[in-house]
């Protein structure tokens, strides 16, 4: 799809991305299992049933990220280990500049100001390299659970922002990396603090004019 076309800005070399759908080899139709062509078939039939001519979807994923992360899967040492230096666990802990007490209680992150939130200026520069690929977008705060993080990017049209949500991850894991840190989207990695959701608000549009509202 040339519309999606951008540089990907984090290779030293210019690089182009093209977001693709992906087809049958033999019938040249597009192939099922395809999640963007399963996209593109659900505003197809949107269209045809009559019911609405354009779906808009606002997709808010919701992130973790660690400052170290260790795991083992063998028969004899299975297990992980997360760590950050926002985690209550490490109250007690002793750094090289001192342990100045600034971290979330748990389930006490939400919308907290620096420098209890920590990671404000990589959440920024995740919503600049954001920009910088076209996507729009809106916001950015710290979430429920210590070391949780969630990005606002504008809703759009179904596919379009399937597409986003694509970038969306990449600049997350890539960013958090150049920080020295490791981004992820799993839904639960600490026990006993919020998980991670992605809230999907979703209209249908007919004419103009939503059709959710209203009796």
């Amino acid at each position: 799809d040339p519309a999606t076309a951008h540089i990907d800005p984090f290779f030293a070399q210019s690089t182009l991305v093209v977001l693709c759908d992906i087809l049958d080899p033999v019938s040249g139709e597009a192939y099922n299992r395809d999640p963007r062509g399963t996209a593109k078939k659900a505003e197809a039939y949107l269209k045809a049933s009559g019911i609405g001519d354009t779906v808009f979807v606002g997709p808010e994923p919701e992130f973790f990220v660690f400052d170290d992360v260790k795991y083992k899967a063998d028969p004899y040492n299975t297990g992980f280990k997360l760590d950050s230096s926002e985690l209550p666990s490490n109250d007690d802990t002793d750094y090289e500049t001192g342990n100045l007490g600034h971290r979330p209680r748990v389930k006490g992150g939400y919308f907290p100001v620096p420098p209890i939130d920590s990671l404000q200026d990589m959440r920024s520069e995740m919503l600049t390299v954001l920009a910088e690929m076209g996507v729009v977008v809106e916001k950015h705060h710290h979430e429920v659970a210590s070391a949780q993080h969630e990005l606002g990017v504008k809703f759009d049209t179904m596919v379009s922002s399937a597409d986003k949500m694509q970038i969306y991850k990449y600049v997350v894991h890539q960013v958090a990396n150049a920080y020295g840190k490791t981004a992820t989207f799993m839904p639960k990695p600490i026990f006993g603090d919020n998980g991670s959701g992605m809230h999907v608000h979703q209209s249908i549009w007919k004419g103009g004019k939503p059709t959710f509202a209203g009796d």
